[in-house]
């Protein structure tokens, strides 16, 4: 009898650590716009050195587009006064940043300003490079060959189409327009299936809903009205709720779970926070420090 119960201790045991490895097997750590921490954000380096960290299954990415319909990785449709150098070889001011908007210039312009040496005084240990913001389909030829180099699997994508109703027609195309240049370059390159699109643009989120049903959709949160009145926004049910995370309760974990919502959280850099989050039973984590994620899960 006694040997009997020890089988049966040590058959939960197994069945326990069993799930916990699954789990953090399918938990979704996200490299927000590569890695802000430690590389320029947005760029080809930053994308490439997420990768180095194992536990990484997406990529966090941000789109504007340029003159000529490309669609260039980037959080601002603008070249920003704290990343970036024109090229003349002087930093970008204040007072001029929003006059440099991408949709006004093409890409080859784009590729002509640095936006990486002057760092970000937000992240003191990112390293500094001279590096430019990169098109979409340069970063997912960058991914895709490194990942053959080192046969790795393609990873995923969370792509935000940064969108706002005073923007349409000044810093990026009409709504309507510029979800369906996103949704025809992901079939072009072929990471419709790997991609999740989000934005805090409920317009966007719509348009993605009818153009493409099927299509991973995250509901992007900043606003303390909470999930349920957040939700009403929208006229269907997106896969994932993304929130600040320091909006985010536990209960709202398990109830966003109970209508089969996936919860990832942004942007969380800290160690202790992501353990908490994480006993919360998180779907995944976006964080700028991808090389904090092995204490966590240690």
């Amino acid at each position: 009898m006694k040997h009997y119960y020890s089988a049966l201790i040590l058959t939960f045991f197994m069945m326990n650590a069993s799930e916990s490895n699954l789990r953090a097997q399918n938990f979704d750590w996200q490299g927000h716009r590569g890695c802000r921490g430690l590389m320029p954000e947005n760029t080809i380096p930053a994308f490439l050195k997420a990768l180095d960290f194992p536990e990484i299954k997406t990529l966090e990415l941000d789109l504007a587009v340029s003159k000529n319909g490309e669609l260039i990785v980037s959080h601002e449709p603008w070249m920003s006064e704290i990343t970036c150098t024109k090229p003349d070889g002087t930093p970008v001011a204040k007072s001029e940043a929003m006059a440099l908007k991408i949709m006004g210039l093409t890409y080859e312009e784009v590729k002509q300003f640095d936006c990486g040496s002057r760092g970000n005084p937000r992240f003191p240990n990112q390293q500094a490079m001279k590096v430019y913001k990169p098109s979409l389909e340069d970063v997912v030829t960058a991914v895709r060959q490194h990942c053959e180099e080192k046969s790795m699997k393609m990873p995923h994508f969370n792509i935000e189409i940064k969108s706002h109703p005073d923007g349409d027609g000044l810093f990026t195309p009409k709504i309507e327009d510029f979800t369906k240049l996103v949704l025809a370059e992901l079939e072009r390159l072929k990471i419709t299936e790997l991609t999740c699109v989000q934005s805090f643009d409920t317009r966007a989120l719509v348009w993605v809903k009818k153009l493409a049903p099927n299509q991973t959709i995250a509901f992007l949160v900043e606003n303390k009205d909470g999930y349920e009145k957040n939700l009403k926004l929208l006229d269907f049910q997106p896969t994932i709720y993304s929130v600040d995370y320091n909006l985010l309760r536990k209960r709202d974990v398990k109830a966003l779970h109970k209508l089969g919502i996936k919860v990832i959280p942004w942007t969380v850099n800290n160690i202790k926070s992501m353990k908490k989050l994480r006993r919360w039973g998180v779907d995944g984590i976006i964080t700028d420090y991808p090389n904090l994620i092995a204490e966590v899960e240690n």
